[in-house]
């Protein structure tokens, strides 16, 4: 099931968005501003962005060379009411994925959103396996390997081991960590998560996973 991001601040515009992709069997999130638009795409949990141009805080055209910038290659979808040749070419080349004018048709939102999740999937064998340096983490199997050595995970584990390598490189908060493996719900007080990112380190190697003082951790590049 793919999970698409909409980031419309017009609360008509996102509920008919969201209606209609879920009854075609997306999952769906809305925010409706720029600054959590960033954030909620940078967290490579969604596998498609439908953008408006005239969103608060930072407008689209800003989320779009920020994501850009950060490297992030979540296909995006502009959703505008400019329709001159000169915007849909700025948006083009500024990292857009399509260029959808308001107002349009769901259906053909709907067709354009299936072709760009269709482009970036990955071939099947290698969409299940998450690679770093010489550690492969195989998500049908749910096993790991670093180079020929096969390495043992507790469920608990295998999320964190997950997490981490979808995020190689960048800070990962404690809380971030919890609500990943334990969910939103439980207590923000435990220590649970420094106590499994120790047994985590433990197998991977006691350099691997670096603890960023007052932030959290980060899996090493």
């Amino acid at each position: 099931m793919s999970r698409i991001l909409i980031a419309e601040d017009e609360p008509r515009i996102a509920n008919f968005l969201e209606k209609g992709f879920k009854a075609n069997g997306f999952t769906t999130t809305v925010v409706s501003d720029g600054n959590q638009a960033i954030s909620m795409a940078s967290s490579g949990d969604f596998d498609l962005l439908v953008l408006d141009i005239g969103l608060p805080g930072k407008d689209g055209w800003v989320v779009l060379s920020e994501l850009r910038r950060q490297g992030q290659q979540i296909p995006v979808i502009i959703l505008t009411a400019h329709d001159s040749i000169e915007d849909k070419v700025s948006g083009l080349e500024g990292g857009a994925d399509d260029y959808v004018t308001k107002p349009f048709r769901f259906e053909e939102l709907l067709a354009r959103v299936r072709l760009r999740l269709r482009d970036s999937q990955p071939k099947s064998e290698d969409k299940m396996l998450l690679r770093l340096g010489d550690i492969v983490l195989d998500l049908r199997t749910r096993q790991m390997k670093i180079g020929d050595r096969p390495i043992e995970l507790s469920a608990k584990e295998f999320i964190l081991a997950e997490t981490f390598m979808r995020h190689p490189g960048q800070i990962l908060s404690r809380q971030q960590l919890l609500s990943h493996a334990w969910g939103y719900d439980y207590d923000p007080s435990t220590n649970v998560v420094d106590v499994y990112v120790g047994y985590l380190r433990k197998k991977l190697g006691g350099d691997r996973i670096e603890t960023v003082r007052g932030m959290g951790y980060r899996l090493r590049l």
